[in-house]
């Protein structure tokens, strides 16, 4: 890494590169391993303007700590998703400052210095759909933008959203997150003059299918400009809006 990178520093200073292409093979140069189970990607948000996030499930609590500890030396906020209490509880004792939050089960390292741009409303269709949407409005926090919350506004009392009209309508990106038959999504895109970003949930009777039920109905939603992620990946959702409100201010 530090010869790669002497050798880039040179090619500027002998004029065979630009200061502008410089910048931009240093998007794709710098990773550090950590042990022999992980690679660290530190200059992520030079190339797509979100930092590398710690995807939780299925590592051990000792390889989110060493991964932390790595990140937390070039980043001035780490974050980890998918963190159950259970592994919060076992990682805490080893990281000073750790703060958690249990429903969108993410926990963090530092503050974001990133100020961004624009709201992100999100809407739930139940309350059971709360843990993915905190997900997404953590992550979108964390990440510097404005979040606006309206939860349990589906479809089954659909007056419920009605009076929330002018909110829908200030919004400059709307995550929905439903389970059982995701219609909110599709009545939500019907309202607003903004970018849907759809989120199914895992909730839901036998026939939901943990998910799948609300994923093609999102997907088949007669309602234009709706763009929908996983099942259950509020994460997911929150960074596809802020890459649009990313553009939108550029």
């Amino acid at each position: 890494m530090q010869e790669n990178l002497m050798q880039l520093l040179e090619t500027v200073a002998k004029g065979q590169l630009s200061p502008e292409e410089a910048l931009d093979k240093l998007k794709y140069l710098h990773y550090e391993s950590v042990g022999d189970f992980a690679k660290i990607d530190h200059h992520r948000t030079l190339r797509t303007g979100f930092p590398e996030v710690i995807f939780g499930l299925g590592k051990t609590p000792d390889q989110i700590v060493q991964i932390m500890r790595v990140m937390e030396s070039k980043n001035p906020l780490v974050m980890a998703t998918k963190i159950s209490m259970s592994v919060y509880e076992q990682i805490q004792p080893s990281l000073r400052g750790l703060r958690y939050f249990p429903i969108a089960q993410i926990c963090c390292l530092g503050k974001s210095t990133m100020q961004k741009q624009g709201v992100i409303t999100i809407l739930t269709a139940g309350t059971a759909d709360l843990p993915i949407a905190e997900e997404a409005a953590v992550t979108a926090e964390l990440c510097g933008f404005t979040v606006k919350r309206l939860w349990d506004v589906g479809v089954a009392g659909i007056h419920r959203l009605l009076s929330h009209r002018e909110a829908i309508a200030d919004a400059d990106v709307i995550i929905v997150v439903a389970g059982m038959e995701g219609a909110l999504a599709s009545v939500v895109a019907g309202l607003a003059d903004c970018p849907i970003v759809a989120v199914p949930t895992s909730i839901g009777y036998g026939a939901s299918f943990n998910g799948l039920a609300p994923l093609l109905t999102m997907l088949n939603s007669c309602a234009t400009g709706v763009g929908v992620v996983n099942i259950d990946n509020g994460f997911g959702a929150a960074m596809l809006a802020g890459k649009i409100l990313n553009k939108q201010n550029s």
